[in-house]
């Protein structure tokens, strides 16, 4: 299974949301790569701390090298060898600027490639689940990575543009690809109680058919813990990583009947 993780704005938890839902993938036994699809900001690269690849994500896209030269086998606490893998978006300058300048030609060859990364990722090296870190708003990377993706999670905040954009995102994107999506409303302080904008994201949500719903509570001390990547593995316990817990579990077993997962926007 191949899940996308996207944003209509930067800034909302994405990456980490994807790096631990991964983390939990393979603290389960189950073969997982996680892919960093944001070329025009990477962030993984610094998150996970490795030497510099001898061949980035970037390289695949431009049929420069095969899919298993670009993954780095992650190695931490809870996670067997050989079960966690991820694949790196150059976060130099040069290839930011050679990225945002690719054209609508070569996006399209991109869609083919990344098709044929499912592939080679599912057929070939024997992955079972994939997550796409994507670009955030409407870039045609994170485009791509939606329409390859088997399931969508679409991650945004309080903040009113956010939220706005987030709905407009799902209507004019999400609607007319069909794809199976759940909206995850994070950085919720913790016994919030319900606001006009919380109120007015729910009932935008209504019309869409969405797979289920979450929020996840405000934790400060994520970002700054010594290894946020795996913070849901290292503390099983914290209200973050129950959440994230419930959340690949119902992916995981495609039980996508719940309309809430956790507390209803509180």
């Amino acid at each position: 299974m191949i899940v996308a993780v996207h944003s209509y704005k930067g800034g909302t938890g994405k990456t980490l949301i994807s790096a631990n839902l991964a983390t939990l993938f393979a603290a389960k036994g189950k073969k997982t790569c996680l892919l960093d699809m944001d070329f025009r900001a990477p962030s993984l690269y610094a998150l996970f701390k490795f030497d510099q690849p001898e061949y980035w994500l970037n390289d695949y896209m431009n049929g420069a090298c095969r899919p298993g030269k670009v993954l780095r086998n992650v190695c931490c606490e809870g996670v067997e060898k050989e079960k966690l893998f991820v694949g790196f978006a150059n976060p130099s300058t040069e290839a930011i600027r050679e990225m945002s300048a690719k054209d609508r030609k070569w996006e399209m060859q991109a869609l083919a490639r990344l098709l044929s990364l499912r592939t080679s990722l599912f057929d070939g090296l024997g992955f079972d689940h994939v997550i796409f870190d994507t670009s955030p708003g409407l870039q045609y990377s994170s485009i791509n990575a939606v329409v390859a993706a088997d399931i969508a999670l679409v991650v945004t905040t309080l903040d009113e543009s956010d939220m706005e954009g987030t709905l407009q995102m799902l209507h004019d994107l999400y609607e007319h690809f069909e794809k199976k999506t759940a909206v995850l409303l994070n950085k919720v302080p913790s016994g919030l109680p319900p606001s006009e904008r919380m109120k007015r994201l729910e009932s935008g949500l209504g019309s869409l058919k969405l797979v289920f719903n979450s929020s996840i509570a405000c934790s400060c001390d994520i970002p700054l813990s010594e290894n946020p990547c795996f913070f849901a593995c290292e503390k099983q316990n914290h209200p973050f990583s129950r959440t994230m817990q419930k959340i690949a579990s119902l992916i995981a077993t495609h039980q996508y009947q719940a309309r809430w997962l956790v507390p209803k926007l509180v």
